[in-house]
C-alpha cells in the first residue's frame, strides 16, 4: 500500500478521532516464549517454552520521532509500521461498534531488535510478530519482513508488511471482544478454535484493507491511496505464505492437519478476501461449518 504523502502519521493529538496510539522501539530479555492466547504469526507451536518474564523493557522511541508524514511512511519500514498504527487505530475506532466491540486503542506496537521483554513474557525475533493479552501490545521485530519473503515465498511489498501488523491489530480486537480467552482450550486442527481465531484475524485484516483509503487523519486527509489489484495480491501472498500447509511442507516435508493452529493457504487467502470484500460483521469465523471455513 502506498501512503498518501501529505497525511499526518505523527500519532497523539494528529488522529482525527483523537487517539493516538503509542509505537516505541525496544531491545532486551532473554529466551523464547508465547503462550496460545499469542497467537504468533507464524503458527510454530512454542507454548511449551512458557517462563517467567513481567512487564516490557522501557521503549525509546526517538527513532520514530522523524516519522512525520505519509512520505515518512513510504521511504522507511519503521516509519510505514507507525503509519499503519495510525490507520488501523482510526479504522478500528469507527468499525468495531458494528461488531459490537468497545474499542480502545493497543497500549503499544513495539519494534525490536532479536530480543524483548512483554507482558507475555520474554520473546525473540523466532517468535515472529505477535500480539500479547496481558499487556495489549503488538510486537514486531521488522527483520520478520525479510524472512516472510525469502523463507516463505511472500511477494515483497509494504502491502505484506501492513497485512502482518493488520492482522496482529485484529487479534487486539479479538481480546477486546473476548474472543482470545473464549477460544484458549489448547486444541488444534483444521477446526479448532485456534484456526478460527487466526481467519477472523486475516478477515479483520482485510476489512482494513478495503476501508484504508477512506481512513483520514485529523485534516482528513486519507492516510493510505486506494489500493491497486497487485497490492491485492500481495497481500493475499502474504496470507498464503504462512498457511499451516506451506509451512509444514517446507519445514517437515509432509501436511499433517491435525496439528494446524492457523489455517491453510487458500483458508487464509478465502478470508482475507472476505473481510475485504463484505467488511469486519462477516468475519465471525465461529459462526461457520468446519466444512465452510
Amino acid at each position: 500500500m502506498t501512503f498518501n504523502p501529505n497525511s499526518d502519521i505523527s500519532g497523539g493529538k494528529g488522529s482525527r478521532r483523537g487517539r493516538g496510539t503509542a509505537i516505541g522501539v525496544g531491545a532486551g530479555g532473554l529466551g523464547v516464549v508465547a503462550l496460545f492466547l499469542i497467537s504468533q504469526f507464524l503458527g510454530v507451536d512454542l507454548t511449551q517454552l512458557v517462563g517467567g518474564g513481567t512487564g516490557g523493557d522501557t521503549s525509546d522511541d526517538s527513532a520514530l520521532s522523524e516519522c512525520q508524514t505519509g512520505a515518512d511512511a513510504n521511504a522507511k519500514v519503521e516509519c510505514r509500521m507507525k503509519g499503519a498504527a495510525a490507520s488501523l487505530d482510526a479504522f478500528w475506532v469507527d468499525e468495531a461498534p458494528a461488531i459490537g466491540v468497545d474499542y480502545h486503542s493497543p497500549a503499544d506496537l513495539i519494534l525490536f531488535d532479536q530480543q524483548v521483554s512483554t507482558g507475555c513474557g520474554t520473546a525473540s525475533s523466532a517468535t515472529g510478530p505477535f500480539y500479547c493479552p496481558p499487556d495489549e501490545t503488538i510486537y514486531v521485530d521488522v527483520t520478520f519482513f525479510d524472512e516472510l519473503e525469502t523463507r516463505f515465498g511472500a511477494e515483497d511489498g509494504a502491502m505484506s508488511e501492513m497485512y502482518v501488523v493488520a492482522h496482529e491489530w485484529g487479534h487486539h480486537v479479538q481480546n477486546l471482544a473476548g474472543i482470545l480467552e473464549r477460544a484458549q482450550d489448547g486444541q488444534t486442527g483444521a477446526d479448532s478454535n485456534s484456526v478460527r481465531t487466526e481467519l477472523m484475524a486475516d478477515c479483520f485484516a482485510g476489512a482494513w484493507a478495503a476501508g484504508a483509503a477512506d481512513t483520514t487523519d485529523a485534516q482528513g486527509v486519507p492516510f493510505l491511496m486506494p489500493l491497486t489489484q497487485e497490492q491485492i495480491d500481495t497481500a493475499l501472498s502474504a496470507a498464503a505464505a504462512v498457511g499451516d500447509d506451506r509451512i509444514q511442507q517446507s519445514t517437515q516435508g509432509q501436511v499433517n492437519p491435525h496439528t494446524f493452529t492457523h489455517g491453510t493457504s487458500e483458508q487464509r487467502e478465502h478470508w482475507f478476501t472476505t473481510g475485504y470484500e463484505q467488511g469486519a460483521p462477516a468475519c465471525d469465523t465461529f459462526a461457520v461449518d468446519g466444512a465452510e471455513l
